[in-house]
């Protein structure tokens, strides 16, 4: 299994301490990507996006390595460099503060012959809603276009102010999710920026959109799942006191992939997804201790 996670990796820096702070690399699309790698070292996993020349970028492609992602489809610009972001906590939920506007990695999209280079190296793309937000209109464009026909995993993860306006955000998305095989949105986003009354209306929406696959996350509440036009619900997650939430929904991805296409059904993928989620809550920043994640077992055949 070939997988191309298409995105923004940046500077994460978490509380260590008063006026201390730990450094790290992150970013959704990456954490996933590190997931699942993490899980399924036997399947090669690529990483998609665009950093700097500097020192600090020099070392983000060895953390790429290091975790074992595939770094052929990473692209360097020698006048830009990797975002930073700030993760503040209360009572373990978390708050950003960003400083990208010098990212590389808002000009990935920029080369189409990169981007079908790419994607034909891959069996599955997986990207986010973060992914298209960061681009500017052509570069969006440029990117679903590469995907089209191809197999998509798609997360919304809808992130208001990275957006120019709400329509554009609504039609890029919407369009996003047209091309998706599998589409793994998070409810309270959702009802905040559609207005969804429920987890149903919004897998509903999706699939309308064109989506073939839906499972709509819902923090601690019941999953709403769809596929082929069959639609139910998932258990709530078993509750557990969170450390902090960075990350949570970027590992349910990893697991439910890891799962599901290995051959496992939704509802098995989606208690792998939950499992992986609970555990890394439990820990500060977006990425558990790989002491942790080494043994983490997931149904289906690696």
């Amino acid at each position: 299994m070939r997988i191309l996670s298409l995105g923004e990796m940046m500077v994460e820096l978490s509380g260590a301490g008063t006026d201390l702070w730990r450094s790290a690399f992150a970013g959704d699309t990456y954490n996933t990507a590190w997931y699942l790698a993490a899980l399924r070292p036997g399947w090669q996993i690529s990483y998609g996006t665009r950093l700097g020349t500097d020192a600090m970028s020099d070392t983000a492609m060895r953390e790429i390595a290091k975790a074992g992602i595939g770094t052929a489809w990473v692209s360097r610009d020698p006048q830009r460099s990797i975002g930073l972001y700030m993760i503040s906590l209360q009572n373990g939920e978390r708050s950003f503060s960003y400083w990208r506007g010098q990212s590389a990695a808002r000009h990935l999209a920029d080369d189409a012959e990169w981007l079908a280079a790419a994607c034909d190296a891959a069996d599955v793309i997986y990207l986010s809603g973060i992914t298209l937000a960061i681009l500017d209109a052509p570069g969006r464009a440029r990117l679903l276009s590469a995907l089209a026909g191809r197999r998509v995993v798609f997360d919304p993860n809808l992130r208001p102010r990275l957006w120019e306006d709400m329509p554009t955000l609504r039609q890029t998305v919407t369009a996003a999710a047209a091309i998706a095989e599998i589409c793994l949105p998070s409810f309270d986003d959702e009802h905040a920026i559609f207005g969804d009354p429920s987890p149903k209306a919004t897998a509903d929406r999706y699939a309308r959109a064109g989506a073939r696959e839906v499972v709509v996350k819902n923090g601690t509440g019941p999953l709403a799942l769809l596929s082929d036009g069959t639609a139910w619900s998932s258990p709530a997650p078993k509750p557990v006191v969170p450390v902090d939430t960075t990350g949570a929904g970027d590992s349910f991805n990893a697991g439910y992939m890891a799962a599901r296409l290995s051959g496992s059904d939704m509802a098995q993928a989606v208690l792998a997804g939950q499992t992986l989620a609970g555990q890394v809550v439990q820990h500060p920043g977006a990425l558990l201790p790989r002491h942790v994640i080494d043994g983490f077992v997931l149904g289906g055949s690696a």
